[in-house]
């Protein structure tokens, strides 16, 4: 649980700017974790936690002064060990739906006993670490089950377009059928919206508009979210949950910023009335609702804080941070760190302090007050590394960050392709087009994922993912880089020559 705890804050040492402390626990980590450990682990805590934990890691490395391995980012021991988590799960997604079981054994795999019912959110929350991780390693089988798991639960959605809380993995029949946007769903909706973003996959987005529409038509009333029952619509109950407050930054992501807002000053009203969120409220009494009146210091509304902010520049959102630091400074604060409000009617605290404190929480709230962090780069700077493939941009921001508040930099998954061939630099590209070893004409083809610019000797060495289409590089043709760039003959021609057709 130690070792848990270093990955799970590792990142928010650089983001707060203490590298020195990042460069140490790095160092230990580096040392070796045992996951060859007879244990029962979640499946989707030991993703978000560990597997993104060790990935964020892995991709802040070099940025943090660490020394890495050559071949970085397509190698390294945090990657390794980010893998070994991963492979450590990959039982748990051998059902007849493809929907993975809630707990795995980390050295035999699933129990014999272990239970088919899981909830929605413990199987669509894999896309954005294990795609990553397939991107930097070559080995597809991470993507493949996470995206297989995905379309099992679009697959199984009721005929109103909505999904439930739990389902049984091996019958995909619906265990708890209400639906909503919090608790046991919610990060499933995160990640088509991120998952969408980080692979630029309009698949996952189409499915998250259309679970969007269904949301609004049965969920929603007067900007708050209830819950409902998935087949017919109907209230089952109307409570809003702390969990959900991570809705309004999600709406942000899609540009509904307008109704984002709304939503958000719903819950910051809540927030104001108590000091912190709990964990149910209940709308129509506008109070708690009993036994769930704690608040463990949950990140989702300063999480949305932050997205609105960086959205709308709305001084409102600056409010909610300083609210929520004076009120954990003098609420939770203990000798030993920052406790759990068990209950805030009389905010009388629990003995613990949740990692997801430290990971999300006080992240999002730095990220908010400092806008010049470089989480929150536009672009104008950036880091250039050679790679086993060629050069790469990496740290140019536009960080996805996990459900764990994990950042991913969507510019990695595009380092270590083994079939990218195109190169960026003029030396290369004139190697290429004068090489003597291989006189076939050089040309460019049309990734269909990505649309990104590959180099090709020839066109049966390279068939295209769009029936073989192909594009010369005779007059008017360009290297289709996501980035902006340079037309290919404009790039020949810096060095003072111009490259006709022969």
């Amino acid at each position: 649980s130690f070792s848990l705890t270093l990955i799970d804050a590792l990142d928010t040492l650089l983001i707060l700017g203490n590298v020195s402390e990042f460069q140490r626990v790095v160092s230990v980590l580096q040392e070796g974790v045992d996951f060859d450990i007879d244990v029962n682990a979640s499946v989707f805590e030991t993703n978000i936690r560990v597997v993104g934990g060790l990935l964020s890691a892995h991709l802040l490395s070099k940025k943090a002064g660490v020394e890495v391995e050559a071949g970085w980012p397509c190698a390294g021991p945090l990657l390794r060990m980010a893998e070994e988590a991963a492979r450590k799960l990959l039982p748990a997604f051998q059902t007849p739906t493809g929907m993975p079981y809630g707990t795995v054994n980390l050295l035999h795999g699933v129990n014999p006993g272990e239970t088919p019912v899981t909830c929605t959110a413990g199987i669509g929350t894999f896309i954005v670490e294990f795609a990553t991780l397939s991107h930097l390693t070559g080995d597809p089988v991470f993507e493949d089950v996470a995206r297989k798991a995905l379309k099992a639960l679009w697959k199984n959605r009721s005929d109103i377009g909505l999904v439930g809380n739990h389902i049984d993995v091996i019958t995909a029949k619906w265990v708890a059928q209400d639906a909503g946007i919090g608790a046991g769903v919610d990060s499933y909706f995160e990640y088509l919206v991120k998952g969408a973003i980080l692979l630029q996959d309009e698949e996952l987005m189409s499915m998250f508009l259309e679970y969007n529409k269904a949301i609004k038509n049965y969920t929603k009333f007067d900007d708050w979210y209830l819950w409902v029952q998935m087949y017919k619509g109907t209230v089952s109950m109307p409570v809003f949950q702390s969990l959900e407050a991570y809705w309004p930054g999600l709406q942000s992501l899609i540009g509904d910023v307008e109704n984002a807002m709304r939503t958000f000053l719903n819950y910051y009203t809540v927030w104001k009335q108590f000091g912190g969120l709990p964990e149910f409220y209940n709308i129509p009494q506008g109070y708690t609702v009993d036994k769930r009146e704690g608040y463990p210091l949950r990140p989702e509304l300063i999480e949305s804080a932050m997205y609105l902010y960086r959205a709308t520049r709305d001084p409102t959102l600056l409010e909610l941070g300083r609210d929520a630091v004076e009120s954990i400074e003098k609420i939770s604060k203990v000798d030993c760190g920052f406790a759990t409000i068990k209950d805030l009617r009389d905010h009388r605290l629990d003995n613990r302090m949740e990692s997801f404190f430290l990971a999300e929480t006080v992240k999002y709230l730095y990220l908010l007050f400092d806008p010049d962090n470089f989480i929150h780069n536009d672009g104008s700077a950036f880091d250039v590394v050679i790679t086993p493939f060629g050069e790469c941009v990496l740290n140019a921001g536009g960080y996805v960050f996990n459900t764990e508040a994990h950042p991913i930099d969507p510019a990695a998954l595009h380092c270590c392709r083994k079939r990218k061939e195109e190169q960026w630099e003029v030396e290369d590209l004139m190697r290429e087009f004068y090489s003597l070893k291989k006189k076939k004409k050089f040309t460019f083809k049309r990734s269909s994922n990505h649309g990104e610019g590959e180099s090709a000797k020839d066109p049966e060495d390279a068939p295209s993912e769009k029936g073989g289409e192909k594009r010369s590089s005779k007059k008017n043709s360009h290297s289709l880089l996501s980035c902006p760039s340079q037309s290919f003959n404009s790039k020949l021609a810096v060095l003072g020559q111009v490259f006709l057709d022969n």
